[in-house]
């Protein structure tokens, strides 16, 4: 099968002036190369190629690089649908691991929103690995072996647990894409859905761990609206949820003092090029003192 390709140049302190040059040579050195050795040079797709090239030129030398990923790691595969300012697969399961979670605990994310979170902690009880319903760039190389790579994913990670996961959020349309991704992902049946407001939901078990990633201003809720909320979330935490360990993921720095709960921790974390906070609240009965 004829394969499609792309080239990549990305530089530092390179004396070449045009990058548009320099991929064009590459490419034809490649292509050229293709013809040679098997009669025929592969077509050039910059949207969707099959195999990516990258170079990097520095001051005195170039490298060539083959992408065996392909699409970015973080994208997991089974992400049909996406709502409003959704995690990257790869910064959810991080909070999840970070929250100390264990898979025989109940997990609730009242904030689901498309069910990012949901979903990878579904995946990690279930021993299934990141990745196991996407193609990576490697599948495309003449060396490929179908068979082989089939039994490497068909491997035990561990024994599965049955997890008792929990979901809600106010927005309907956000609990059909949550609906919809968990079946991508094969993990909806381990998954309790519901539509209700974080402020007005009971905790589904006498304890457990609260996950959640609330709307912090940098595409949804405003600062006036955020900051009349954070109080009232303090506020059903400590009527609702004694007993259990909270964690929100915010880039709102107010939330901290807004909430007027003590954060037992606070861990720093980036959503992209933003930074941001993971807190862990302890709710315990009565005075949180």
């Amino acid at each position: 099968m004829q394969r499609k390709i792309r080239v990549n140049v990305t530089a530092q302190k390179s004396p070449l002036k045009s990058l548009e040059f320099a991929t064009l040579k590459v490419k034809d050195a490649v292509c050229d190369r293709f013809r040679d050795q098997l009669g025929g040079r592969p077509d050039v797709d910059r949207a969707a190629p099959d195999v990516r090239i990258h170079v990097f030129l520095q001051e005195a030398k170039g490298v060539l690089y083959l992408d065996t990923s392909g699409e970015a790691l973080f994208k997991r595969g089974w992400r049909m649908d996406i709502a409003e300012a959704p995690l990257r697969e790869n910064l959810a399961a991080g909070i999840i691991l970070l929250s100390g979670w264990k898979f025989d605990q109940p997990l609730l994310d009242p904030m689901c929103g498309g069910g990012t979170l949901l979903s990878e902690a579904a995946a990690m009880a279930r021993g299934r690995a990141p990745g196991a319903k996407r193609s990576f760039g490697f599948e495309n190389l003449s060396n490929f072996s179908p068979t082989q790579w089939q039994e490497i994913k068909n491997e035990k990670r561990g024994a599965a647990v049955e997890p008792r996961l929990y979901g809600s959020d106010n927005d309907p349309e956000a609990l059909k894409v949550a609906r919809r991704n968990l079946a991508a992902a094969g993990v909806e049946r381990w998954v309790k859905l519901e539509q209700a407001d974080v402020l007005e939901r009971s905790a589904p078990e006498p304890a457990g761990v609260l996950v959640a990633n609330p709307p912090y201003g940098e595409r949804i809720g405003s600062a006036e609206e955020l900051a009349a909320f954070y109080p009232k979330l303090g506020d059903a935490l400590k009527k609702k949820f004694a007993g259990w360990n909270c964690f929100f993921f915010t880039a709102d720095r107010r939330m901290e003092k807004l909430i007027r709960l003590q954060a037992a921790r606070r861990t720093p974390l980036y959503n992209g090029a933003l930074e941001c906070r993971l807190y862990e609240y302890r709710i315990v009965a009565g005075s949180n003192r």
